[in-house]
């Protein structure tokens, strides 16, 4: 076994992962996995530069970080950045801040190496080796990798539950027209990542990160957020077309009454459900598989030369 400790921070959130690795059996043991919600890329869309108090929030957490990797001992540590930092003028500034904190140089990623990484992550535990499109929704963007053992094709696209709320200024509850925004926003998405990734020829969808789990969260009814009961749970079109119609017409206070809601997520919930609704409906998938193991689960492979480089 090895112990690694994986970092991913991304325009909404960062995230730890500290595991043993068994290159050999292919497993996976998490040590700690928990999230931050740091908002990076608060307004990037419009200013093109991370805000001071983004940046003070982010190194809070990595500094948090650095004591608990210390604390476990890991042996190897990877920290990825991806939409926000790439996108921004001032990502100089982020990159040191993270120098300084963990020792590690973070490592502002392409979206095709992200893409690769969520795809890594996310099909590791799943049985068979059907083709598969895994879909990622993260803050700033959405990644579209097709595959079975191996990546067919990816394309990442700028489609966030973030980067579309800021960009549309979605009301509370969003309006009709401000909702028929966004639509033709992610549809365009859609068009772009067709041109590259067959999003259709796929036999079965797997929604990864935030957006997804807690869509699926709200399906099972839990009454907290549950990891083991969200992952690989089978969510309908339908469940998922009738509570996007719900968020969307909530109101703040209504969506942070729901139990497994992260506070983190609630302005910007709606924005994601309709990314993934929107991608049901334009590949006529009838359910989504969800998964917990995703682009933190790839870096940490990655450690041990395994997955993407």
């Amino acid at each position: 076994m090895t112990r690694v400790a994986a970092i991913d921070c991304g325009t909404n959130s960062i995230r730890l992962l500290v595991a043993d690795l068994d290159p050999g059996t292919g497993e996976l043991v998490d040590l700690d996995r928990r999230m931050i919600i740091v908002r990076l890329g608060q307004g990037v869309d419009r200013t093109g530069r991370l805000a001071p108090d983004a940046l003070q929030r982010t190194f809070a957490a990595c500094r948090e970080y650095a004591t608990l990797i210390k604390e476990y001992g890991a042996e190897k540590i990877r920290f990825v950045a991806t939409s926000a930092s790439r996108d921004a003028e001032n990502r100089d500034d982020f990159v040191r801040g993270v120098l300084d904190i963990l020792g590690v140089e973070p490592e502002v990623i392409t979206g095709d190496q992200e893409a690769e990484f969520s795809f890594t992550g996310a099909t590791g535990g799943l049985p068979g080796h059907e083709e598969r499109l895994v879909v990622d929704i993260g803050g700033g963007s959405t990644e579209f990798v097709v595959g079975a053992r191996h990546v067919r094709a990816a394309r990442s696209v700028d489609i966030g539950c973030v980067r579309l709320t800021e960009r549309h200024a979605l009301s509370d509850p969003a309006t009709p027209e401000e909702i028929a925004a966004v639509r033709a926003d992610i549809e365009a998405a859609l068009d772009l990542a067709e041109e590259t990734v067959p999003l259709r020829e796929a036999r079965s969808l797997v929604g990864l990160a935030g957006s997804v789990t807690t869509v699926a969260g709200i399906a099972l009814g839990l009454e907290a957020y549950e990891s083991e009961a969200i992952h690989h749970s089978v969510i309908s079109y339908e469940r998922v077309r009738d509570i996007t119609s719900s968020l969307l017409e909530s109101t703040h206070d209504e969506r942070m009454a729901i139990p497994v809601m992260h506070p983190g997520r609630v302005d910007v919930i709606g924005a994601g459900a309709l990314v993934l609704l929107t991608i049901m409906e334009r590949i006529g998938a009838r359910e989504v598989v969800v998964s917990e193991h995703d682009i933190l689960d790839g870096i940490a492979w990655s450690l041990v030369g395994q997955g993407t480089s």
